[in-house]
């Protein structure tokens, strides 16, 4: 006979791979995700001068952009996994989800620049899980200490991208300009919660992490 506890504990791991498998397909799989809020550039148009070689120019910068929020996507869904206070988990699904706004939006942008997502997306995606997983594990302090850093780092990143966009791409701007208010206030709810300092070698590691994850992403 098979224990209650046994079965119930089997079903919650199923449960649990039921629905990292679900928010996998909805990141990776184009036009799966529909965002939430209304898309910032929603009632912005393009200026004139924005041509076919600023249309590339674009096209590339989002197309890395969105990456970023695969990885994002993953980051949090690795560190729902294996967070131990409930609290904490609850707050990585609910910034995941918030985050879906991102993606989404940066799907769309990149449709309307003629262009789609890399292709280099499940690779990153698999990677970023297994870093946020192995920060749950190591600790809940832990796992918010890279939370922040991440959200540091990304918001540092668009700050780039804006400064990088063409003049005449004002929808792409109006997005990534939420993006970087959004990401810096999940950075600050993560040190409110306790997020712990990383070692130094750690975002050392994240940014090499990122310089390839940008070169390869904006041309595949």
């Amino acid at each position: 006979m098979i224990e209650t506890g046994t079965e119930e504990s089997r079903m919650n791991l199923i449960d649990t791979l039921i629905v990292q498998a679900d928010q996998a397909l909805r990141t990776l799989v184009p036009g799966a995700v529909v965002a939430a809020e209304a898309n910032p550039a929603e009632n912005r148009s393009d200026s004139a001068e924005f041509d076919s070689l600023a249309r590339a120019r674009s096209a590339a910068l989002m197309r890395i952009n969105h990456t970023g929020e695969v990885c994002a996507q993953a980051l949090y869904q690795g560190q729902a996994l294996t967070a131990r206070d409930a609290g904490v988990r609850t707050d990585m699904q609910q910034a995941s989800q918030e985050e879906f706004d991102h993606l989404a939006w940066c799907e769309s942008r990149l449709q309307e620049l003629q262009s789609g997502p890399s292709l280099l997306n499940p690779l990153f995606y698999g990677i970023s899980f297994g870093m946020g997983a192995l920060a749950g594990a190591i600790g809940d302090k832990w796992s918010l200490g890279f939370v922040a850093e991440t959200e540091r780092q990304v918001c540092r990143h668009l700050q780039e991208h804006l400064e990088q966009l063409p003049a005449g791409d004002l929808r792409s701007r109006e997005i990534l300009q939420r993006m970087l208010q959004d990401e810096g206030t999940h950075a600050r709810n993560a040190e409110q919660a306790g997020a712990a300092p990383l070692p130094a070698p750690v975002p050392q590691a994240m940014q090499w992490l990122a310089r390839v994850m940008k070169a390869t992403t904006a041309r595949l």
